[in-house]
């Protein structure tokens, strides 16, 4: 009797509930976070921009710098020929124009690092101190940054004007005998069109230090402020230290500037007369008048050989500060 009514209560424990469907349910599987239209949407986002990343940038390179070793018309493939290293020795012992560029890139890295990088630390010091009406300034700082280099030189093309310039204008030298030629004088069109990069090229160096400035712990100012430091050796043993980060970018920033400077030269005097840079000359061998798309390869290959020996280390150190962190 005891069996019986043990089995009978087993049945009943293992019974689904009424009303319970009798089949049994399959586990399912994972489901696909993505689906196929998801997929496809995603691959098109991500696979067009990095084929026409390498297409435009990395074969374009790689190409430049195989016709760098070559002489090329651009007219039909068949015109190529492989000169080997004869388009570089004669870039750095025939051309009268190479040695003056590099002189004048240089010029440009030493003046953008001594004039606009100090001042566009002072300005973003003194609007990291929440001055009323700082956005405006920084706005009106920044300005010249956001527009366009072509625009600029424009507009300092007008500022130069011999006739009916600015400057002329108010020194007294727009009269027949006293003209200045700002921009048709060798002596003064490579600092006239510094002082034009300089004015854009201090904001951007406001906005950089400007975010070095707010990533600044306050707890170090109020320490600095408490030992009796006034601002300056607050600023100059304490704040400055900090920011080896920002200047680290400052510099790799203002060489690439210095290296690729064209806009502007280009819009003044198209890199005539004294105005020769790196950009210029490979823009003139291979869409001038002469086509010689070989030996401007080469000039582009010196110029971001050059790029490269800043870069490179920049990134290295970049690397390994991330890996110690």
């Amino acid at each position: 009797m005891s069996t019986d009514t043990t089995t009978k209560s087993s049945q009943a424990a293992t019974r689904p509930p009424r009303g319970a469907s009798s089949k049994k349910r399959t586990p399912q599987g994972h489901r696909r976070l993505l689906t196929r239209r998801d997929r496809l949407t995603l691959g098109l986002m991500a696979g067009v921009p990095t084929i026409l990343h390498v297409t435009l940038v990395w074969l374009t390179a790689l190409a430049s710098i195989a016709l760098a070793f070559t002489t090329w018309d651009g007219i039909g493939f068949d015109s190529i020929k492989w000169v080997g290293l004869d388009n570089f020795k004669e870039l750095f012992t025939n051309n009268p124009q190479f040695w003056p560029a590099v002189q004048h890139n240089v010029i440009w890295f030493v003046v953008l690092i001594l004039i606009p990088t100090p001042l566009g630390l002072f300005l973003a010091v003194q609007l990291d101190k929440k001055i009323r009406f700082s956005r405006v300034y920084q706005t009106a700082y920044f300005l010249p940054v956001v527009v366009s280099l072509a625009v600029t030189g424009f507009v300092w093309q007008l500022v130069y004007n011999p006739d009916t310039g600015l400057i002329n204008s108010i020194i007294g030298a727009n009269k027949p005998g006293h003209y200045i030629d700002w921009i048709g004088d060798p002596h003064l069109n490579l600092w006239a069109i510094l002082v034009a990069a300089c004015w854009r090229h201090t904001g951007y160096m406001m906005i950089l230090y400007l975010a070095g400035l707010k990533g600044v712990d306050p707890s170090l100012r109020e320490a600095s402020s408490l030992d009796g430091a006034n601002e300056w050796q607050t600023f100059k043993n304490v704040i400055f230290p900090t920011l080896r980060p920002t200047n680290t970018v400052v510099l790799v920033v203002t060489i690439i500037e210095a290296l690729r400077a064209f806009d502007l030269v280009f819009v003044f005097n198209k890199g005539a007369q004294g105005t020769e840079l790196l950009s210029i000359l490979v823009t003139n061998n291979i869409i001038g008048e002469s086509s010689r798309i070989g030996y401007g390869s080469a000039i582009a290959v010196v110029l971001l050989l050059i790029s490269l020996a800043v870069i490179i280390p920049y990134l290295i150190s970049t690397f390994r500060k991330e890996r110690s962190a």
